[in-house]
């Protein structure tokens, strides 16, 4: 088992060994914490580099993530990796989150600006003390105390950009912040994530690790990338239609899928693979058993 006690993420990253990592949605009630908890148990065998939880839409479920996240430090032998956005927050309660989560001995925290609460697709309104961008929002966790902070990269360009170039300038600007390492929105196409790897690449030594999801209900993944205003390319999208009437057909094309964009990716050198669970466990620990890893 690894040991995680002081771990550092973007050590992880550059270790020789891929950083296998997940990503669960925070629960927004008992029973769905318990599920939560069983599929943290569950990939808790896979002995992944990190773990992270998000908040909900804009910003919501904060307090359940700060306590889940805090108790995956106290309770497992996982590290965490804070979630941290500015929405809805003036400086002095992300002061505080960032206190929460030090006293909860989480020390890798993703800094995040977030989605405009209510419809992700508004335009952006920072709270009035609040911060208005991610880079702002790295050199205040930085100022706070010894983290490790990360950031979004967005392989198919944030909602917000006009161009590649323009993403690849914002991910420099918030390693010149202090940003360490990058994980991406989650990545269908490896082709526009080494785009964007690459291009940083040639700037700043920054480890960016893809976001995978093994898919299992198609709904789901049109409606989340509706939401990122993610594009899905056909040779992801049309193999999972085909069998869309049959949930099982459904989970083994999502595995197969994950796993080709995943190879890929690793053979390119990618520096791990950062999983999005969807609270469930057994299709990510497929994928990662079929890579060997």
């Amino acid at each position: 088992m690894q040991v995680h006690a002081q771990a550092a993420v973007p050590d992880l990253l550059r270790s020789p060994r891929p950083a296998v990592s997940v990503e669960f949605f925070p629960p927004k009630d008992d029973a769905s914490e318990a599920q939560l908890w069983s599929a943290i148990r569950s990939l808790e065998q896979m002995d992944p580099a990190f773990v992270s939880v998000t908040y909900g839409a804009g910003g919501t479920t904060q307090d359940r993530t700060v306590r889940v996240t805090a108790r995956i430090a106290a309770e497992t032998s996982l590290l965490p990796l804070a979630h941290l956005t500015c929405v809805g927050a003036s400086v002095e309660s992300l002061r505080q989150v960032v206190s929460a989560y030090a006293d909860g001995g989480v020390r890798n925290i993703l800094a995040l600006r977030g989605d405009p609460p209510g419809d992700v697709r508004a335009t952006w309104t920072p709270h009035p003390e609040g911060l208005d961008h991610a880079e702002h929002l790295v050199e205040l966790v930085r100022s706070l105390g010894d983290f490790a902070v990360g950031v979004a990269a967005f392989p198919d360009g944030h909602p917000d950009s006009p161009d590649l170039d323009h993403d690849v300038e914002v991910l420099v600007r918030k390693a010149d912040a202090g940003a360490t390492f990058a994980v991406t929105q989650m990545v269908f196409d490896a082709e526009a994530y080494l785009r964007l790897r690459d291009r940083v690449a040639l700037r700043r030594d920054l480890p960016i690790t893809p976001g995978v999801m093994p898919v299992t209900n198609v709904r789901q993944l049109t409606r989340m990338a509706e939401l990122m205003g993610t594009p899905l390319p056909t040779s992801f999208i049309d193999p999972l239609l085909a069998v869309a009437g049959d949930a099982e057909a459904v989970r083994e094309v999502g595995v197969e899928l994950a796993t080709a964009l995943s190879t890929r990716m690793l053979a390119e050198g990618a520096p791990g693979l950062h999983f999005i669970t969807m609270n469930h466990s057994t299709a990510t620990l497929d994928v990662v058993q079929r890579l060997g890893l």
